[in-house]
């Protein structure tokens, strides 16, 4: 499984540090972007392209978007259909979110988060698999359903 992730200027050094730390690990990590620190960047812009990696690939692929709150990035990855984010402030409440809901995208608070903490999280992330049960998958069936019958712009 391949893990997408992106940052904004103020997400940029632990998107940095997380990425190190998850290639340590083993994991197939793909940057979105931004290569450098651009204090001009917009959220929207990294949020978007792991976004729409992650939704392209049904299932095959984990994103994880850093920004300084981390209500931006995870508000934009939220508009992509087949896209559950969760912004995560703790690993026992991602680990809630895979195992119950399949969140496909965690959004991660720079400007809130220390980075151990943060790397903490992103290894729960993608370690709890989704439990499948029959309640859950009901759910997930009824947000795709929302998805599919929202009218688009």
């Amino acid at each position: 499984m391949i893990i997408y992730i992106g940052a904004d200027h103020r997400g940029f050094d632990l998107k940095e540090a997380l990425k190190r730390a998850l290639k340590a690990d083993g994991y197939e990590v793909a940057d979105m972007g931004n290569a450098e620190i651009d204090q001009d960047d917009d959220y929207p812009d990294c949020a978007a392209a792991v976004a729409g990696k992650v939704a392209d690939a049904a299932g095959e692929a984990r994103g994880i978007l850093i920004c300084g709150s981390g209500i931006g990035v995870d508000i934009v990855a939220n508009k992509f259909n087949g896209v559950r984010s969760a912004l995560a402030v703790s690993a026992e409440q991602i680990r809630a979110g895979r195992h119950d809901d399949d969140v496909n995208v965690l959004a991660i608070a720079a400007g809130f988060t220390k980075e151990d903490d943060a790397l903490a999280i992103a290894r729960v992330f993608l370690g709890t698999p989704f439990e499948k049960n029959e309640r859950y998958v009901r759910r997930l069936e009824k947000i795709a359903k929302i998805e599919a019958d929202r009218p688009h712009a």
